[in-house]
Protein backbone atom coordinates (compact mmCIF):
# COMPACT_ATOMS: atom_id res chain seq x y z
CA UNK A 1 0.00 0.00 0.00
CA UNK A 2 1.21 3.49 -0.87
CA UNK A 3 0.15 5.88 1.87
CA UNK A 4 -0.68 9.51 1.06
CA UNK A 5 -1.71 10.93 4.45
CA UNK A 6 -0.12 10.40 7.87
CA UNK A 7 -1.71 11.98 10.95
CA UNK A 8 -0.07 11.70 14.36
CA UNK A 9 -1.38 12.72 17.76
CA UNK A 10 0.96 14.99 19.73
CA UNK A 11 1.08 14.28 23.47
CA UNK A 12 2.43 10.81 24.30
CA UNK A 13 2.60 9.98 20.57
CA UNK A 14 4.78 12.32 18.49
CA UNK A 15 6.04 14.16 21.58
CA UNK A 16 8.31 12.42 24.04
CA UNK A 17 7.56 12.72 27.75
CA UNK A 18 9.76 15.83 27.93
CA UNK A 19 7.62 17.39 25.13
CA UNK A 20 10.44 17.22 22.57
CA UNK A 21 10.65 15.46 19.19
CA UNK A 22 13.87 13.75 18.16
CA UNK A 23 15.74 15.15 15.17
CA UNK A 24 15.61 11.68 13.61
CA UNK A 25 11.80 11.73 13.74
CA UNK A 26 11.67 15.22 12.23
CA UNK A 27 13.98 14.08 9.40
CA UNK A 28 11.78 11.03 8.75
CA UNK A 29 8.73 13.30 8.53
CA UNK A 30 10.53 15.54 6.03
CA UNK A 31 11.55 12.51 3.97
CA UNK A 32 7.92 11.37 3.85
CA UNK A 33 6.85 14.86 2.73
CA UNK A 34 9.53 14.75 0.01
CA UNK A 35 7.86 11.55 -1.26
CA UNK A 36 4.58 13.43 -1.65
CA UNK A 37 2.94 12.31 1.59
CA UNK A 38 0.90 14.83 3.56
CA UNK A 39 2.21 14.53 7.12
CA UNK A 40 0.16 16.33 9.75
CA UNK A 41 -0.84 16.31 13.40
CA UNK A 42 -4.21 15.49 14.97
CA UNK A 43 -4.45 16.74 18.52
CA UNK A 44 -6.85 17.82 21.24
CA UNK A 45 -4.74 20.94 21.73
CA UNK A 46 -5.82 24.37 20.56
CA UNK A 47 -4.69 25.62 17.15
CA UNK A 48 -2.06 28.07 18.52
CA UNK A 49 -0.54 25.43 20.79
CA UNK A 50 -0.42 22.83 18.01
CA UNK A 51 0.79 25.36 15.43
CA UNK A 52 3.87 26.17 17.52
CA UNK A 53 4.92 22.53 17.38
CA UNK A 54 4.02 22.11 13.71
CA UNK A 55 6.06 25.17 12.79
CA UNK A 56 8.96 23.90 14.85
CA UNK A 57 8.85 20.65 12.86
CA UNK A 58 8.64 22.59 9.61
CA UNK A 59 5.18 21.51 8.47
CA UNK A 60 3.09 23.79 6.22
CA UNK A 61 -0.12 21.79 5.94
CA UNK A 62 -3.62 21.81 7.43
CA UNK A 63 -3.53 20.58 11.04
CA UNK A 64 -6.29 18.88 13.03
CA UNK A 65 -6.95 20.48 16.44
CA UNK A 66 -9.48 20.45 19.31
CA UNK A 67 -9.94 16.66 18.92
CA UNK A 68 -11.03 17.12 15.29
CA UNK A 69 -13.42 20.04 15.74
CA UNK A 70 -11.15 22.38 13.72
CA UNK A 71 -8.89 21.88 10.69
CA UNK A 72 -6.94 24.98 9.79
CA UNK A 73 -4.13 25.75 7.36
CA UNK A 74 -0.86 26.59 9.05
CA UNK A 75 0.25 29.20 6.53
CA UNK A 76 -2.82 31.36 5.92
CA UNK A 77 -4.91 30.02 8.86
CA UNK A 78 -7.83 29.33 6.53
CA UNK A 79 -10.48 27.18 8.24
CA UNK A 80 -11.19 24.01 6.25
CA UNK A 81 -13.42 22.17 8.72
CA UNK A 82 -15.16 23.39 11.86
CA UNK A 83 -17.74 21.90 14.20
CA UNK A 84 -18.79 23.73 17.39
CA UNK A 85 -20.58 22.58 20.53
CA UNK A 86 -24.36 23.19 20.22
CA UNK A 87 -25.30 26.14 22.45
CA UNK A 88 -28.06 24.29 24.33
CA UNK A 89 -25.64 21.48 25.16
CA UNK A 90 -23.03 24.01 26.29
CA UNK A 91 -25.52 25.69 28.61
CA UNK A 92 -26.61 22.33 30.05
CA UNK A 93 -23.01 21.37 30.72
CA UNK A 94 -22.25 24.67 32.44
CA UNK A 95 -25.35 24.32 34.66
CA UNK A 96 -24.31 20.78 35.53
CA UNK A 97 -20.76 21.77 36.43
CA UNK A 98 -21.83 24.75 38.51
CA UNK A 99 -24.38 22.63 40.39
CA UNK A 100 -21.78 19.92 41.15
CA UNK A 101 -18.79 22.24 41.60
CA UNK A 102 -16.77 20.72 38.74
CA UNK A 103 -13.95 22.61 37.02
CA UNK A 104 -15.06 23.48 33.47
CA UNK A 105 -12.95 25.14 30.75
CA UNK A 106 -14.21 26.74 27.55
CA UNK A 107 -12.48 27.63 24.30
CA UNK A 108 -13.34 30.47 21.96
CA UNK A 109 -11.25 32.16 19.30
CA UNK A 110 -8.29 30.03 20.39
CA UNK A 111 -8.48 31.49 23.90
CA UNK A 112 -9.09 29.46 27.05
CA UNK A 113 -11.59 30.50 29.73
CA UNK A 114 -12.26 29.26 33.25
CA UNK A 115 -14.23 30.49 36.24
CA UNK A 116 -11.47 29.99 38.81
CA UNK A 117 -7.69 30.34 38.73
CA UNK A 118 -6.87 27.05 40.44
CA UNK A 119 -4.30 24.24 40.24
CA UNK A 120 -6.40 22.40 37.65
CA UNK A 121 -6.09 25.09 35.00
CA UNK A 122 -2.50 25.91 36.00
CA UNK A 123 -1.46 22.28 35.50
CA UNK A 124 -3.40 22.11 32.24
CA UNK A 125 -1.70 25.14 30.71
CA UNK A 126 1.74 24.04 31.92
CA UNK A 127 1.49 21.28 29.32
CA UNK A 128 -0.16 23.18 26.46
CA UNK A 129 1.40 26.62 27.16
CA UNK A 130 -2.02 28.17 26.50
CA UNK A 131 -2.81 31.63 27.92
CA UNK A 132 -6.12 31.78 29.75
CA UNK A 133 -8.77 34.22 31.01
CA UNK A 134 -10.64 33.97 34.34
CA UNK A 135 -14.22 35.21 34.65
CA UNK A 136 -17.90 34.34 34.71
CA UNK A 137 -18.36 31.57 32.13
CA UNK A 138 -21.95 32.69 31.53
CA UNK A 139 -20.70 35.64 29.48
CA UNK A 140 -18.98 33.28 27.01
CA UNK A 141 -21.22 30.22 27.02
CA UNK A 142 -23.33 31.25 23.99
CA UNK A 143 -20.30 31.97 21.79
CA UNK A 144 -19.50 29.08 19.37
CA UNK A 145 -16.68 26.97 20.76
CA UNK A 146 -14.82 23.91 19.48
CA UNK A 147 -14.65 22.05 22.79
CA UNK A 148 -15.37 22.15 26.50
CA UNK A 149 -13.31 20.36 29.10
CA UNK A 150 -13.73 19.09 32.66
CA UNK A 151 -10.55 18.53 34.68
CA UNK A 152 -10.80 16.18 37.66
CA UNK A 153 -9.56 12.92 39.12
CA UNK A 154 -9.75 10.00 36.64
CA UNK A 155 -12.45 8.19 38.63
CA UNK A 156 -14.51 11.39 38.87
CA UNK A 157 -14.22 11.95 35.10
CA UNK A 158 -15.40 8.38 34.53
CA UNK A 159 -18.36 8.94 36.84
CA UNK A 160 -19.28 12.23 35.11
CA UNK A 161 -19.08 10.53 31.73
CA UNK A 162 -21.46 7.78 32.82
CA UNK A 163 -23.90 10.37 34.16
CA UNK A 164 -23.80 12.58 31.06
CA UNK A 165 -23.81 9.97 28.29
CA UNK A 166 -27.57 9.32 28.64
CA UNK A 167 -28.22 13.07 28.81
CA UNK A 168 -25.83 14.46 26.20
CA UNK A 169 -24.49 11.45 24.32
CA UNK A 170 -26.81 11.96 21.35
CA UNK A 171 -25.76 15.63 21.08
CA UNK A 172 -22.05 15.60 21.88
CA UNK A 173 -18.92 13.56 21.33
CA UNK A 174 -17.60 12.82 24.83
CA UNK A 175 -14.08 11.45 25.19
CA UNK A 176 -10.94 11.43 27.34
CA UNK A 177 -7.58 12.65 26.09
CA UNK A 178 -5.90 11.93 29.42
CA UNK A 179 -7.31 10.09 32.46
CA UNK A 180 -8.14 13.42 34.16
CA UNK A 181 -9.41 15.32 31.07
CA UNK A 182 -13.03 14.78 30.02
CA UNK A 183 -13.72 16.56 26.73
CA UNK A 184 -16.93 17.55 24.95
CA UNK A 185 -17.23 18.35 21.24
CA UNK A 186 -19.82 18.41 18.45
CA UNK A 187 -20.80 14.90 17.35
CA UNK A 188 -18.69 15.42 14.23
CA UNK A 189 -15.83 17.00 16.18
CA UNK A 190 -13.78 13.80 16.28
CA UNK A 191 -10.39 12.92 14.87
CA UNK A 192 -12.15 10.29 12.77
CA UNK A 193 -14.43 12.84 11.11
CA UNK A 194 -11.48 15.19 10.62
CA UNK A 195 -9.28 12.52 9.02
CA UNK A 196 -12.15 11.52 6.73
CA UNK A 197 -12.62 15.13 5.63
CA UNK A 198 -8.91 15.75 5.12
CA UNK A 199 -8.46 12.59 3.07
CA UNK A 200 -11.27 13.63 0.76
CA UNK A 201 -9.89 17.19 0.67
CA UNK A 202 -6.52 16.03 -0.67
CA UNK A 203 -8.04 13.33 -2.89
CA UNK A 204 -6.98 10.12 -1.21
CA UNK A 205 -8.93 7.18 0.15
CA UNK A 206 -9.03 6.23 3.82
CA UNK A 207 -7.12 3.07 2.91
CA UNK A 208 -4.21 5.38 2.08
CA UNK A 209 -4.20 6.97 5.55
CA UNK A 210 -1.99 6.16 8.56
CA UNK A 211 -3.21 7.43 11.94
CA UNK A 212 -1.12 7.18 15.11
CA UNK A 213 -2.26 7.71 18.70
CA UNK A 214 -2.09 6.60 22.31
CA UNK A 215 -5.33 7.63 24.05
CA UNK A 216 -9.05 6.93 23.76
CA UNK A 217 -9.67 10.19 21.91
CA UNK A 218 -7.57 8.70 19.08
CA UNK A 219 -9.90 5.72 18.68
CA UNK A 220 -12.07 7.19 15.92
CA UNK A 221 -9.16 8.04 13.64
CA UNK A 222 -7.49 4.66 14.19
CA UNK A 223 -10.77 3.00 13.23
CA UNK A 224 -11.26 4.91 9.97
CA UNK A 225 -7.62 4.91 8.80
CA UNK A 226 -6.34 2.18 6.54
CA UNK A 227 -3.50 1.67 9.00
CA UNK A 228 -4.45 2.52 12.58
CA UNK A 229 -1.34 2.55 14.76
CA UNK A 230 -1.20 2.52 18.55
CA UNK A 231 1.91 3.46 20.48
CA UNK A 232 3.50 0.90 22.80
CA UNK A 233 2.55 3.25 25.66
CA UNK A 234 -1.08 3.46 24.47
CA UNK A 235 -4.13 2.34 26.42
CA UNK A 236 -4.54 -1.46 26.21
CA UNK A 237 -8.02 -0.95 24.69
CA UNK A 238 -6.54 1.17 21.90
CA UNK A 239 -3.76 -1.34 21.21
CA UNK A 240 -6.40 -4.06 20.96
CA UNK A 241 -8.22 -2.34 18.09
CA UNK A 242 -5.12 -1.06 16.26
CA UNK A 243 -3.79 -2.64 13.06
CA UNK A 244 -0.23 -2.19 14.27
CA UNK A 245 1.52 -1.36 17.56
CA UNK A 246 4.70 0.67 17.23
CA UNK A 247 7.41 1.62 19.71
CA UNK A 248 6.65 4.05 22.52
CA UNK A 249 6.67 7.83 22.20
CA UNK A 250 10.04 7.90 23.97
CA UNK A 251 11.46 5.40 21.46
CA UNK A 252 10.52 7.33 18.29
CA UNK A 253 7.50 5.17 17.53
CA UNK A 254 6.28 7.59 14.84
CA UNK A 255 9.65 7.45 13.06
CA UNK A 256 9.54 3.66 13.22
CA UNK A 257 6.17 3.65 11.40
CA UNK A 258 7.32 6.11 8.76
CA UNK A 259 10.43 4.07 8.06
CA UNK A 260 8.51 0.79 7.91
CA UNK A 261 5.41 1.79 5.94
CA UNK A 262 6.32 4.95 4.00
CA UNK A 263 10.07 5.29 3.48
CA UNK A 264 10.90 1.62 2.92
CA UNK A 265 8.99 1.48 -0.39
Amino acid sequence: MTYKLVAADLDDTLLRDDLTISQETVEAMHQAVAKGVLVTIATGRSFPSAAKIANRIGLNVPIITYQGALIKNLLDEKVLYERTVPVESARFLLDYCEKNNYHLQLYHGDELYAAEDNDKIKNYVSLSKTPYIIGDLRQWIDIPQPKMLIVDKPEVCDQIREELLPLLGDQLHITKSKPHYLEFMHKEGTKGHAITFLAEHIGCSLDEVIALGDAWNDREMLEVAGLGVAMENALPELKALANFVTKSNNEDGVRHVLEKFVLAE
